[in-house]
This record gives C-alpha cells, sequence and structure tokens, in this order.
C-alpha cells in the first residue's frame, strides 16, 4: 500500500495528542433526558432496527453484576422480559415475551416481535426482576404495496468518538417526526487513543487503550459508543436502518485483509474480523447474525424501498495504485457475483417508485483535478488514505478502484429504462450531490445522468479543514471548486463540515438537507442548516431547493 496511508500519517501526526438557520435552540438536557437508564441494569440504552410492517427489531444490553462488563466473558445467565405498547405508559401493551441472555452473547438481547400494525408508532422496554429499560420509540414500516405521502430519514456516517462529540444525534433525536434513521457505516473506529486525530485534541480516549483487534476489544468499543447520552437519545426514538463501511472492523478492509492489520503482529486477519463481525451482530440492532448475509431490502409501502448493501465482505483486494490496470479487471468486484446480481434485481424491481440505496462508498466517478498545490494534494492524500494521480480516480477504496461493477451497474440503469435510483451514500466524510453519468467522458453534452448520489458528511471524524488545520469554509473552497470543474456531474460538495442529513421522499421527488454544526469539539454545538438539494421524480437530476422541508 502507500505510504501515505490513514494509519501512517495520522498516527504520526496525533499519537501524542491523548488529552483530554440555527437548530441549536433545542433543550440539551431535555434530549438528554430521554436516554438516561431507569436503571444500572440498563445502563447502554435501548434501541431499535430493520423495521417491516409486521414487526421491528428490539435491543439492550444488561448489567446483572457488577462484574459482568462488557467483554468481561464473564456474569449470570439471566432473563429479560420485553413489553411493546400503543402509549408511553404501558398501559396498552400489545406484545410480550422474554429472551435469555448471557456471557455468550455479551449480555446482548435482540427480540423480534411479529403481528404489529403497518405504519404504527409503538413504544418498548425491557425489565429485569423490579429493574425497568428506559422506554424506547419506534415505527413500524408502512405495508407492501400501501400509498405513502412521505418518509423522513436522518443519515449519518463516520462518527468517531476521539474525534468530538456526537451533536448530530441530539439533534435528530429533538426532531421528533423521523420515520427511520439510516447509518451507513463506521458507527465506530478501531483505533488506539491518540491515533486518527489530524487536530491536536482527542474529546475522549477509547475504550480499550489498544486497537480492536480481538473480540474483548470490540464488545468493549461497542459498549463505550453505546453509553453515549446523544446516541443513546436517537436509538430511543427511532428505528436504524444500518450498514458496515471499514472501521467496524479495520481501515480499508476487504475479504481478505485490511490496510490497517498486520498479519501475523496482530493474528489471522479472519479471526480478527470474526471478532468484529460477532461483537457487530451482537451490539446494533439489525437482522444479522454473524457470518451471515448483511445486505438486505426493505420496502416502505410503495413510495420507496431501501436496499443495503454490504461492500466489505465480498470484495476483492483494492488496487495497488491508481494506475494499476487491475481497476478495469472484470474478474474484480467490490459486491461480490451474488449480491451483485440481487443488487440489479433490487433496481429493476416495480414494487417501489424510489429506489434508495445505502452505499458504504461512493459509486460516482471522481477524476482528480490536476490544479491543486501540493499542500492540498497531501491533504487529499490523507483524507483518502491513497496517493492520487492527475486524471485518473481519486480513491480506490470506492467503486472508481473496482470500475467494471460501477459500470455495470450504471449501465443496468441506462440499459433498462430504470428511473428513480438514488444512492445514500458516507465513508468520504464530506457532502455531495451528484448526477451519475453513465459515460463520465460525454457528460453533459452528449451523455445522461442514470440515477443520482448524496453523500452526507461525517459527524466527527476528520474533514480537509482539519487536516490542513484551517478554519471551515477557507483552504477548502478552491479543493470543491477544481473538484467540480474536473466532474461536471458532481453539483454540491463541502470538504469541510461537520453535522449530518434529514432525507425526504415523496411521490414528487427526493430532497436532502445537510445541517453542520458549529463545532465537533463543543457537547453543545449548535446546528445549522447548510445546503438542500432535491431530485424531481423521473428527471435522474440534482438540482438546488430552496429553504429547509
Amino acid at each position: 500500500m502507500s505510504p501515505f496511508t490513514r494509519r501512517h500519517l495520522l498516527r504520526s501526526a496525533s499519537a501524542a495528542a491523548v488529552a483530554g438557520t440555527a437548530v441549536g435552540a433545542v433543550s440539551t438536557s431535555a434530549a438528554r433526558a430521554q436516554a438516561a437508564p431507569a436503571s444500572p441494569m440498563f445502563r447502554h440504552g435501548v434501541a431499535s432496527g430493520d423495521p417491516l410492517p409486521d414487526g421491528v427489531l428490539l435491543w439492550t444490553r444488561v448489567s446483572p453484576t457488577a462484574d459482568a462488563l462488557p467483554g468481561s466473558g464473564v456474569g449470570p445467565d439471566v432473563t429479560v422480559k420485553w413489553e411493546v405498547a400503543t402509549d408511553a405508559t404501558f398501559r396498552r401493551v400489545v406484545a410480550r415475551g422474554s429472551q435469555a441472555t448471557g456471557a455468550i452473547r455479551d449480555h446482548t438481547v435482540k427480540v423480534e416481535p411479529r403481528g404489529l400494525k403497518p405504519a404504527t408508532t409503538y413504544w418498548y422496554r425491557f425489565l429485569v426482576g423490579r429493574n425497568i429499560s428506559p422506554a424506547g420509540r419506534t415505527r413500524t414500516a408502512p405495508a407492501l404495496g400501501a400509498s405513502v405521502e412521505r418518509l423522513r430519514i436522518g443519515v449519518v456516517s463516520c462518527a468517531n468518538l476521539q474525534a468530538g462529540w456526537f451533536s448530530s444525534y441530539r439533534h435528530l433525536a429533538a426532531a421528533g417526526d423521523l420515520d427511520l434513521v439510516l447509518h451507513l457505516g463506521d458507527y465506530l473506529y478501531e483505533y488506539a487513543p491518540g491515533e486518527y486525530q489530524a487536530r491536536d485534541v482527542v474529546v475522549r480516549p477509547h475504550d480499550p487503550a489498544a486497537e480492536m483487534t480481538e473480540l474483548e476489544h470490540y464488545r468493549r468499543r461497542h459498549a463505550q459508543y453505546k453509553q453515549d447520552a446523544d446516541l443513546q437519545s436517537l436509538h430511543a426514538v427511532a428505528p436504524f436502518v444500518v450498514t458496515w463501511d471499514d472501521h467496524e472492523s479495520a481501515n480499508d478492509a476487504w475479504s481478505g485483509g485490511a490496510e490497517n492489520h498486520t498479519e501475523g503482529a496482530e493474528g489471522s486477519w479472519l479471526q480478527r474480523r470474526a471478532a468484529a463481525l460477532q461483537a457487530y451482530a451482537e451490539w446494533m440492532p439489525v437482522r444479522y447474525d454473524a457470518g451471515g448475509q448483511l445486505y438486505r431490502r426493505l420496502a416502505f409501502g410503495s413510495l420507496a424501498s431501501i436496499s443495503m448493501l454490504d461492500l466489505r465482505s465480498y470484495r476483492d483486494e483494492q488496487a495497488s495504485s491508481l494506475t494499476d490496470p487491475a481497476i478495469d479487471s472484470p474478474e474484480r468486484s467490490i459486491t461480490g457475483g451474488p449480491q451483485m446480481d440481487w443488487l440489479l434485481d433490487s433496481l429493476a424491481s416495480q414494487d417501489t417508485q424510489w429506489k434508495l440505496v445505502g452505499n458504504p462508498v461512493m459509486i460516482a466517478p471522481i477524476r482528480f483535478p490536476s490544479t491543486l498545490s501540493t499542500a492540498e494534494v497531501g491533504a487529499m492524500q490523507t483524507l483518502l488514505g491513497t496517493t492520487t494521480v492527475d486524471g485518473v480516480p481519486y480513491n480506490v477504496d470506492q467503486w472508481d478502484g473496482y470500475a467494471a461493477d460501477q459500470s455495470r451497474v450504471l449501465g443496468h440503469l441506462r440499459d433498462n429504462a430504470i428511473t428513480d435510483t438514488v444512492f445514500l451514500t458516507g465513508d468520504i466524510h464530506s457532502g455531495w450531490a451528484c448526477d451519475l453519468p453513465a459515460d463520465p467522458a460525454t457528460y453533459p453534452l452528449n451523455g445522461k445522468s442514470v440515477g443520482t448520489e448524496l453523500v452526507c458528511t461525517s459527524v466527527t471524524s476528520d474533514n480537509l479543514d482539519d487536516i490542513l488545520d484551517a478554519p471551515p469554509r477557507s483552504a477548502s473552497l478552491a479543493v470543491e471548486e477544481a473538484f467540480k470543474a474536473n466532474n461536471p456531474h458532481v453539483k454540491y460538495l463541502d470538504f469541510d463540515s461537520h453535522g449530518y442529513s434529514v432525507l425526504e421522499v415523496t411521490p414528487a421527488g427526493v430532497r436532502m438537507d445537510w445541517y453542520v454544526l458549529a463545532e465537533r469539539t463543543d457537547r453543545n454545538s449548535p446546528a445549522a442548516l447548510s445546503q438542500s438539494w432535491q431530485v424531481a421524480a423521473g428527471t435522474q437530476k440534482v438540482v438546488p431547493a430552496g429553504g429547509s422541508a
């Protein structure tokens, strides 16, 4: 791999740094109170996920004894009761049951009540003896084929606990009108304290004080993130639909290894990956069992489907450089064959109008501009964890590094005249709104857009201004303009901001609002609406939208 890897540059830059329209008027104490645990038994909160028309997955973690710490492998087995009600006071309980748990599953609990009504808000809670968990609120999906007027989705990715506070989660929790939250990966990070920060501040050092390589590490890190009050509050008010990217295991992971893994010195990659998958299955509100299939499709009436991709488990190793001819090889895949067939079938489905794709890494073809200074190129190398070469794809970890798969998807949309496909993407710590040209070389004069891509910023992870140690919206402006000039299908680009997005889906169109934080290291940071872009039905193009939705 290139010497300009994230691991090399950011570790050496900050290993010694271990230390410690506005919407900010929402009461911080009120938002956090939603997640205050009713008992130390439920100190990691509650969560729901993967809503279906007749059910939803529910999650919690219990601490039956003082020594039953996450990752410890100790503590007694315990039976946990659960209840689902149509009211917040639990006077109208419509489903209940019990689930045994213990150290073998790190005392986590996942249950799936069924027989619920479509498009209905429910409250749920867990009980162990007289200990009662915080109450969570969730919502089932509309019935298959049902007419749906609107879907509101929070969109987030790349939340490094060391780099800042999770204010974005607090603001989304306070919104009060979300049908679900889409988390596109890098829900947590594998690095040891002091690694992977460009600015000399570590807001909250990672636990354990080591890079995650073993099952105990992954369990403890998940537990640390789940104890964040703002993340707990968001989990408690809306169901999550999640996928992973690389940092849930290790940076730039592929099916047989990762950039941030040294075979031998850090043990077997297969064992490390198995530990990461087991902890993810235990600690995340997702219909996934370790070693099973994460990619899946959820439908929301006739309005929209969400196809969640897994772009780490089956991909071939990244190309060795941006000039490697393997980039174009049809023998290499980012999805793997079965997932690719499933994705193409999902895009061709006529069951829903909007085909939304939960996409961990960018699919829009991006070419690196030739007008950047040496400092700007170096900063982009650090952001991307790769070297750059003028005029070629700028990140081989994205779909650009797997050109045959990229062309197959975009060609499939073009050749089958598929409309209303929107890729929703994380990973790149920046905000983008892009058309998706089937032939970038002729776009926009002779080519056409076959879909669109909307990319959310990072919740806290480093952006270009962090790496350049520059004020927001200063040094990066020239870089953004150069990228847009070299890629006319890129309509909006923000390399600086941290925050979250809200997606609104209606029969008439899809709209993304980007909200940015004033300061990621301020726990009480306000947020403000930065940009709004929309895709009108049938157009396959992004255009500016006025005002917040």
